[in-house]
């Protein structure tokens, strides 16, 4: 959403202060209004549409708890924050449990106010994300792309099917590149959650500060460089389902806040002491051997158990071989309308090359060789010319006894003349050989120059 598409409505009795941020919102693009009391501000909720309205909480005549519950009434889905003095802290709260947003304590600081109001927008456009799904949805499926027909991928919709309804914690395994998080998602979409926000974190890709940070927020001043007070990734996901990628790489200490979390649905954020309640569902995923983990005493046996009430093992793509062709024409199709493309199909030998192969870094690499193939292709049919694996792939090939190392070498060492136009200099670059070891190559394998 542009700043342009949010109404903010400005209530306080203090013409300075609505002034002031009046001059901020509109100087940051918004369309902003404002009210010196409730009658005006009630007037003016009726006559036109707003996003965010703030409030003053002392006010003459209607203050800011009661106005805030008509606004409610007018319209649930508006954000409201509530502007409060020192001594009116307890009585925002309670606004808070009332439904506000948050409160800011004046004199009010631009740069704290702007942060908040980017946040509010934030959840706004999640509303209005949301709103939009319950008009479009009437039944929702599984995610269209989890693709295949193989009895192991079946097997696996039939657990999703199963497990969804219900609120169970879901632990989710397989190998890197399996499709675990779309999973997770279908999961979610099928889940009477499912017009709430799924949030994911890879828990993996942070250090345990960072993690707990990113998962239970912060409050301003709680650190070096925590210039704002911040909602965590638990906060975010309130009615809604959070998705704990890479569960197997947090440590012991957060290991131990995250149990409490799951099992109170209360946290603090970091430097903070009001306790904030969530509702979420926990899904997880992780390609290590927690149980082995658990036996050496780097995982908790308590959290373990909490989490793995429901297990989903994803097979590896060499598990579900009938799925490869599938999957390769279904990413032909999707990056042939991406890229504007008219390729419709993958050659029998193409094909076959594309099953032979063992995929170590299964749906994911597939994906990724089709894309590249893609990329390259000139004709309508992908053919073997057009492929290359990131990797080595006849090391990979189950069987190569059609397909040896020489042919898979003498068809990507083509289709690179191909790709250069026979620029021996940039074929030679490219295949990260010297351009010596390329003319024999092409001596020996009889290659067209171009």
């Amino acid at each position: 959403m542009k700043p342009s598409d949010i109404g903010i409505l400005i209530v306080d009795d203090e013409a300075s202060v609505r002034d002031a941020l009046g001059k901020w919102f509109k100087f940051d693009g918004y369309r902003v209004e404002t009210a010196e009391d409730a009658n005006t501000a009630l007037q003016k909720l009726q006559n036109s549409a707003w996003d965010i309205v703030l409030l003053d909480i002392k006010m003459p005549g209607i203050d800011g708890i009661e106005l805030q519950r008509r606004i409610k009434q007018i319209d649930k889905n508006i954000i409201t924050i509530m502007i409060t003095a020192f001594a009116s802290v307890d009585t925002s709260i309670q606004a808070l449990k009332e439904g506000a947003f948050d409160y800011i304590i004046k004199p009010v600081d631009p740069d704290d106010m702007s942060h908040l109001i980017r946040n509010a927008v934030e959840q706004r456009r999640l509303l209005s994300e949301n709103m939009q799904m319950r008009c479009q949805i009437e039944e929702i499926s599984f995610s269209d792309d989890i693709v295949g027909e193989s009895p192991g991928l079946e097997k696996v919709m039939e657990k999703v099917a199963t497990v969804a309804p219900t609120d169970s914690t879901v632990m989710i395994r397989g190998e890197s590149g399996t499709g675990k998080e779309l999973i997770a998602r279908s999961i979610h979409i099928n889940s009477n959650r499912r017009y709430f926000p799924i949030i994911t974190i890879n828990c993996g890709a942070y250090t345990e500060g960072l993690l707990e940070s990113e998962l239970f927020g912060h409050e301003k001043g709680a650190f070096t460089g925590a210039l704002y007070r911040r909602r965590g990734k638990l906060e975010m996901a309130d009615k809604g389902t959070i998705f704990l990628d890479e569960i197997g790489n947090i440590g012991i200490k957060m290991q131990m806040d995250l149990l409490r979390v799951i099992e109170t649905k209360q946290f603090t954020r970091l430097g903070g002491d009001r306790v904030v309640n969530v509702d979420f569902r926990v899904v997880c995923a992780t390609n290590k051997d927690l149980e082995s983990a658990v036996r050496d005493g780097s995982f908790r046996e308590d959290l373990y158990y909490r989490l793995n009430v429901f297990s989903i093992v994803l097979p590896s793509l060499r598990e579900r071989k009938t799925d490869i062709p599938i999957l390769a024409r279904y990413f032909v199709k999707k990056y042939a309308q991406s890229m504007n493309k008219n390729v419709t199909n993958l050659t029998p030998e193409t094909l076959d090359l594309l099953a032979r192969y063992e995929w170590p870094g299964n749906v994911r690499e597939l994906r990724n060789v089709i894309e590249r193939a893609m990329v390259g292709v000139r004709g309508s049919i992908i053919e073997l010319k057009d492929m290359s694996f990131p990797f080595t792939p006849a090391a990979a090939v189950a069987s190569g006894d059609d397909v040896s190392l020489e042919d898979v070498e003498k068809s990507h060492i083509q289709k690179i003349l191909e790709r250069t136009g026979g620029n021996i200099a940039q074929a030679a670059s490219l295949l990260k050989i010297s351009r010596l070891t390329l003319y024999n190559k092409i001596e020996k394998y009889q290659l067209k120059k171009m």
